[in-house]
C-alpha cells in the first residue's frame, strides 16, 4: 500500500481542529474515516466500536462494504478486527483467498467484495473499546509506512473517545461505550477464573464463554458474571 507520510501529516493537521471539541464527536469520527479513506486510496474504511455483548459495531463507515465486515464477523465470530480488538494489536490480512486464520470469514467476505483488511485496536484506559479498519476489494499488501499512518488516525479517535467519555455532555455513544467497558471488565474477570481453574489459555477461555452463552441463549457478561460469583462462592 502507497502511502505518503506527508499527506499523512498533512491530514492530520487538518484534522487537529477535532481535538479542540470544534464538532460533535460523532461528527468528528465521521471526518478521521473519510481522510483515511482518501489518504489510504482503498475501497474503504471505518470505525468499529463495541456495544455491550462483545460486538463491533460501525460508527462511521465511507463504503457499504465496512457494513459488511460488522454482518460476517458477528455471523461467524471470527475475522481480522475481531482478532485485533481481542489481541490489543495491529492485525493485517492482504489476501484473504490465502489467509487460513479466519476461514469462515475470510471465505464470506470475498464473497461481499472484501479482500484485504487491516485494523488497528481503538485504546481506552489500557483496554481496547473498538477498531479502525480499512479493506480493499483486490489483493493489498500493507507496508510499515501504511501501519504507521493508520496507527496515527487511531490515535486521533481514542482521543476524541477519551475526550467524549470524560466529558459532562453523555451521549448514547458515550453510554454504549460505558457499558461495552463494564461488560469487558467482567468477561475478563471471568477469563481469569477458567485461566486458573482449568489451565486454558487466554483464547480457550473467551471461547468457553462465548459457546456457554451461545448454547444458553444468554448475554456474554451475565454468563461471566456467573463464572466469577461461582468462583468468589467457592472461597
Amino acid at each position: 500500500m502507497a502511502v505518503n507520510m506527508r499527506d499523512v501529516s498533512s491530514a492530520m493537521a487538518d484534522l487537529g481542529r477535532l481535538r479542540f471539541g470544534e464538532m460533535k464527536v460523532e461528527d468528528a469520527m465521521h471526518e478521521i474515516v473519510r481522510s483515511t479513506h482518501a489518504i489510504f486510496d482503498v475501497d474503504g474504511a471505518g470505525l468499529m466500536l463495541a456495544d455491550a455483548d462483545h460486538h463491533l459495531r460501525n460508527v462511521a463507515v465511507s463504503d457499504d462494504r465496512m457494513a459488511h465486515l460488522e454482518e460476517l464477523q458477528i455471523q461467524h465470530r471470527e475475522g481480522p478486527c475481531i482478532a485485533a480488538f481481542e489481541d490489543k494489536e495491529l492485525v493485517g490480512a492482504e489476501d484473504l483467498t490465502e489467509d487460513a486464520r479466519w476461514p469462515l470469514f475470510s471465505a464470506a467476505a470475498v464473497d461481499r467484495g472484501v479482500r484485504a483488511v487491516l485494523a488497528s485496536p481503538l485504546p481506552y484506559n489500557q483496554d481496547a473499546v473498538g477498531v479502525v479498519a480499512v479493506l480493499s476489494e483486490d489483493r493489498h499488501p500493507w507496508s510499515a509506512e501504511g501501519e504507521l499512518a493508520l496507527l496515527a488516525f487511531t490515535d486521533l479517535a481514542a482521543l476524541l473517545i477519551a475526550t467524549m467519555m470524560q466529558g459532562q455532555e453523555q451521549s448514547e455513544l458515550a453510554a454504549q461505550l460505558q457499558s461495552a467497558l463494564n461488560s469487558r471488565a467482567v468477561i475478563e474477570q471471568a477469563k481469569g477464573v477458567l485461566i486458573g481453574q482449568q489451565g486454558l489459555s487466554a483464547h480457550e477461555a473467551y471461547e468457553k464463554l462465548r459457546a456457554q452463552a451461545r448454547s444458553q441463549r444468554r448475554k456474554l457478561a451475565a454468563v461471566s458474571a456467573d463464572v466469577v460469583r461461582n468462583a468468589a462462592g467457592r472461597q
